[in-house]
């Protein structure tokens, strides 16, 4: 009779340890997965090592028109119609403007703040008027605003082969990754 009542209660000391076990388990993959930010990817796929700081890029670029990099810092603006263009801030009270290589891609439309990482092409350039305007138009800024740009403007440009935002995650075939991955037939 003894021996009849510790089998069951064996069997329920295994069962017991076994989901303890898994609990605790699942716990540590959650919080390893927690540690771990989350890196969304963009345009083609870059690694986020050796990326020199955004703040450095213009004593690197030193002479030379145009050079392929990888550069690190935040995102300041992100266009408000698509996601078509970004902009870094490089130094004081200037901004880098970031484009997408032949529009192949666009970046989510709330990402202003998060740490970027972006590679591809700096360049100094002139933008026009017209051009100007239609990124006032693009960030949402007033008629009068708009009005006010009346001369050309010269900075640096970044047009970008793949971008990662840190701690930002896009949920696989949600209405938001689909958008941000198709490729455009007009450019904007």
């Amino acid at each position: 009779m003894k021996k009849l009542l510790l089998a069951p209660a064996l069997i329920f000391a295994l069962i017991s340890c076994q989901n303890t076990a898994e609990k605790v388990e699942t716990v540590e993959k959650e919080v390893v997965e927690a540690a771990q930010p989350q890196l969304a990817f963009f345009g083609r796929e870059i690694s986020d090592g050796n990326a020199l700081d955004v703040s450095t890029i213009q004593a690197s670029l030193g002479d030379q028109d145009s050079m392929n990099v990888k550069l690190t810092g935040t995102i300041e603006k992100v266009c408000q119609v698509k996601g078509c263009w970004m902009t870094m801030p490089y130094g004081e009270g200037e901004s880098m403007r970031v484009s997408f290589r032949d529009y192949g891609f666009f970046v989510p439309k709330d990402i202003n703040g998060k740490e970027s990482v972006i590679e591809g092409t700096v360049y100094m350039e002139t933008t026009s008027v017209d051009d100007l305007k239609h990124f006032a138009e693009d960030e949402g800024l007033s008629e009068d605003d708009i009005a006010a740009i009346t001369e050309p403007e010269t900075s640096l440009t970044f047009v970008a082969d793949g971008v990662i935002v840190k701690d930002y995650k896009v949920e696989a075939g949600s209405a938001k990754a689909d958008e941000q991955n198709t490729e455009v037939e007009e450019s904007h």
